[in-house]
């Protein structure tokens, strides 16, 4: 049996994102070591042309992603996850309480993430603090504004350090210790201490 016919049948001919009929074709997820099946999509024309542009996503196609991202074939979960990475870096809200809902295993997920070019804090961007200095793992921040810490039952005084933090994903968040406590900070309320 063919890539295609595979496909065919395990879709029931229909796009695999948006599930129309029309004008569907092979699309191997990159990155493509060999052609297989199980690495492959049956999409539409309309799909297609997003996924292989670098345009802005058609938000309202991609409303789509909400019942395909629950499908139980892997290389769908993977563009479902790429899409919805895309969707947030145009300030799609829904996407991201979406990409939030949808787990992936590790093995999965780096599938997924190999093929993310940008558009969300994945993307390399670098942690900066409140006035704008790259922050690095292992640097010592103070915090410019008294936060209270949710769950642990104190407040984060200004003008506490915090040593040794570590980056997370999101270059908007680091991660460090309080109180003896390990907490996220919004790097919004820190500055680099000299």
């Amino acid at each position: 049996m063919s890539i295609e016919q595979a496909l065919i049948e395990r879709s029931g001919n229909r796009c695999e994102l948006c599930s129309s009929e029309i004008g569907l074709s092979v699309y191997q997820v990159p990155p493509v070591t060999e052609e297989s099946a199980d690495r492959a999509l049956l999409i539409c024309e309309k799909c297609h042309s997003e996924v292989e542009s670098d345009a802005a996503l058609d938000v309202n196609h991609w409303r789509c992603l909400n019942d395909s991202m629950w499908s139980q074939v892997p290389a769908v979960q993977v563009m479902a996850w790429r899409l919805l990475t895309r969707l947030i870096g145009q300030a799609e809200i829904w996407a991201n309480d979406q990409r939030d809902l949808l787990y992936m295993d590790p093995e999965l997920q780096s599938w997924a993430e190999a093929g993310v070019t940008g558009g969300d804090s994945d993307s390399g961007a670098p942690t900066l603090d409140s006035n704008g200095t790259v922050l690095e793992d292992g640097d010592t921040v103070t915090l410019i504004k008294d936060l209270p810490v949710k769950g642990a039952g104190f407040t984060a005084k200004r003008g506490t350090a915090v040593r040794n933090i570590s980056l997370t994903n999101n270059p908007e968040q680091i991660e460090g210790r309080v109180n003896g406590v390990r907490i996220v900070l919004l790097t919004q309320y820190l500055k680099k201490a000299n």
